[in-house]
């Protein structure tokens, strides 16, 4: 039997932060998820059907032939000791029950806009406001285009002034990312400011 080596250095597990991504139907948050995560994401898609004709706003977004029906997940290592775990809601009204359970634990959240149907995620900014969890907004620049600037987002969205509003394209995995570190900071500072600046990398125990 050997001994143990004093000189080995402790092994800790990293951080986890559980992060959501939410907004409007069809506004790009599978396509994020997949993009930034670093596992094969976990997809719960199924494919429009005649019964969603009615139901299911497609303006804008004709071509689109599947939707999320409960959760998409992703994982995305931002350092050595930090992981973020991430999980994009449905974004159809007759799946956002959902928001509520998987918000347990979240820490914050990205708001995506499709800034062709910016209505679309009023209701994702409204869930975490009155929840109290921190957001960005990140305006999808579908066709990799972005033909407002930041500013002029937040007075259409009527957003205060600490929330952060990032152009993004969520097809990319690079941007995808700078978001996710955007929000991190955010929340550093936001822990900071409350006398806990260490808790996005306390370990347990």
């Amino acid at each position: 039997m050997t001994g143990s080596d004093p000189t080995a250095e402790a092994v800790t597990a990293p951080a986890t932060v559980k992060i959501l991504i939410a907004g409007g139907f069809g506004v790009g948050k599978t396509t994020m998820v997949g993009s930034v995560s670093e596992i094969a994401p976990l997809r719960t898609e199924e494919s429009l059907t005649v019964a969603s004709l009615g139901v299911d706003d497609l303006d804008g977004i004709e071509g689109k032939r599947s939707t999320t029906v409960a959760l998409d997940f992703g994982r995305i290592t931002i350092a050595d000791d930090l992981v973020l775990y991430v999980f994009g809601t449905p974004g159809q009204q007759r799946f956002w029950f959902m928001w509520n359970d998987l918000a347990i634990g979240a820490l914050g959240a990205v708001v995506l806009i499709d800034v062709r149907r910016p209505e679309t995620s009023f209701a994702a900014v409204d869930f975490f406001e009155r929840r109290g969890i921190p957001f960005v907004v990140a305006v999808n620049g579908f066709f990799g285009r972005h033909p407002y600037p930041p500013e002029q987002i937040r007075d259409a969205l009527a957003l205060p002034e600490h929330v952060q509003v990032l152009l993004c394209d969520a097809r990319e995995r690079g941007s995808c990312r700078d978001v996710l570190i955007a929000l991190v900071d955010q929340l550093i500072v936001a822990a900071g400011r409350a006398g806990s600046g260490d808790d996005l990398t306390r370990r347990p125990g």
